[in-house]
């Protein structure tokens, strides 16, 4: 087992309004994917790095987003919390053309579905290099860590 990634991945919605259909199903394939192939190390500030594999907790407390990062027995190894301020406008605009293409996939033909997933994943893209960049020096993820990441985070500022 590769010790440098998530074991669990925990939402906590408390407060939160109930998710539609397609957002809790944009979660359920998120967390999956996620624990099935990720990348996750916390960044050690002069001591000696923890050892994974982790579990993540995620929530949303007073307009922070806030990462509680556990050892594989259950022991708090980090915690920080980040501004969604710079992840406002592409939250807005995945939530906009995820609602196009979620419209698009009932009525419209394959190519017009697939223009309208193109820009999703564009917008997906650079909601994860946001987020990697939020967490410089605290934890490295990879790309793909990061957009699985971005689409919790997402779920969590769903406001339905």
């Amino acid at each position: 087992m590769i010790a440098n990634r998530l074991i669990e991945v925990v939402l906590d919605e408390t407060g939160l309004p109930a998710p539609t259909p397609e957002i809790e199903q944009e979660r359920r394939v998120a967390i999956y994917d996620l624990l099935e192939k990720n990348s996750f190390t916390p960044v050690a500030r002069g001591v000696e790095p923890p050892v994974g594999p982790f579990r993540l907790n995620l929530s949303i407390l007073d307009r922070r987003l806030v990462f509680k990062i556990l050892n594989d027995s259950n022991s708090k190894v980090g915690e920080f919390h980040l501004s969604l301020s710079p992840f406002r406008q592409v939250i807005k605009d995945y939530f906009q053309i995820c609602e196009s293409y979620f419209d698009a996939v009932k009525r419209l033909p394959p190519a017009q579905i697939e223009a309208i997933d193109m820009g999703r994943r564009g917008i997906h893209d650079e909601g994860s290099r946001v987020l990697q960049e939020r967490l410089e020096g605290k934890v490295d993820i990879d790309h793909t860590t990061a957009r699985r990441l971005f689409t919790l985070i997402c779920v969590l500022h769903f406001k339905g």
